[in-house]
């Protein structure tokens, strides 16, 4: 029986990121590239990774999941 008290969790969270000064949530964006696009095309590689899959295919399972780890990648390094 896993209970999760965030109130408990925030308050010595709050205190040690006033201590640091460090900002209490940060969100990322993506600058630099189409997210929509890139997401698009992850979506698309992850069809064929299926299909390789059930294909029992292993050379276009590793270009597959070559292409999502790029595109991957590719997002994670445009987040500001």
């Amino acid at each position: 029986m896993a209970h999760t008290f965030p109130e408990l969790k925030s308050k010595p969270l709050a205190a040690l990121c006033k201590a640091l000064n460090i900002d209490m949530h940060v969100h990322h964006e993506v600058k630099g590239v189409d997210k929509t696009a890139i997401k698009i095309k992850i979506g698309e590689w992850q069809k064929k990774r299926d299909e390789a899959l059930v294909a029992k295919d292993r050379g276009k399972l590793k270009v597959a999941l070559n292409h999502i780890h790029h595109f991957k990648h590719q997002l994670r390094k445009a987040m500001v």
